[in-house]
């Protein structure tokens, strides 16, 4: 199967004062035919993460958003070429966070800061190939597994920012017996209030970028297309 190269470089890389622009996503899927007689929201729910050579920890796709690009194809380009999916973005942000680039992390000069716009991504598919296949590996992890694995507390923090969305999407939705059990079964409901804490964000930003060429819009998701 062909596929388009990864983009390399920074020519085209979107900057705001000294911070980098970087856009990416949680990539998940709801599992079907789940037994659980709690009904949970996690043990519905997979995320897809991504390893690199020589770590055990995992990370969510991410990287530079570029000048020809908004947003959200940004994120949605890092998810099909570090991890292979597509599928369908939320149009609105997680969330933004700051952080340092993981060359720059015992850095106390300014350089290397970036500012990061993370999105849900429901996945639609899985490619068998992709662009940075052999610097990345898959794996689908339950959210306590990814909480675990995970590299960066900023990118737990979007996790618990996730969650807390799944969940309230589905109490508004049509599972409404979701409502009255926590996101961890049983013994795990501590786990949950801890996951679910306040999470250190800054406010969505109100210039994020609206859908353009290749998405389409329903009920603020962003459709990939090709």
């Amino acid at each position: 199967m062909s596929f388009l190269p990864a983009r390399k470089g920074r020519n085209r890389q979107r900057y705001e004062g000294h911070l980098r622009l970087v856009a990416g996503c949680i990539p998940y899927r709801f599992q079907k035919d789940v037994d659980d007689s709690n009904d949970s929201v996690t043990s519905r729910i997979t995320v897809l993460m991504i390893s690199t050579p020589n770590r055990d920890d995992l990370v969510f796709p991410k990287g530079g958003w570029e000048d020809d690009e908004t947003v959200h194809e940004a994120a949605c380009r890092e998810a099909l070429e570090e991890a292979g999916v597509k599928g369908i973005l939320d149009e609105d942000p997680l969330g933004v966070w700051e952080f340092r680039s993981k060359s720059s992390q015992n850095c106390c000069s300014m350089e290397g800061g970036c500012r990061g716009y993370m999105f849900a991504l429901e996945v639609t598919e899985e490619l068998d190939s992709w662009a940075e296949q052999t610097s990345y590996k898959r794996k689908w992890l339950s959210p306590e597994e990814a909480y675990k694995y995970c590299r960066y507390d900023w990118m737990r923090n979007a996790l618990r920012v996730f969650l807390r969305s799944i969940k309230d999407d589905l109490m508004s939705g049509t599972a409404e017996k979701l409502v009255e059990h926590p996101m961890f079964p049983g013994a795990d409901a501590k786990a949950e209030q801890q996951m679910l804490a306040s999470a250190s964000y800054s406010a969505k930003p109100p210039a994020v970028q609206h859908l353009e060429g290749s998405f389409t819009t329903t009920n603020n998701k962003c459709i990939v297309q090709g």
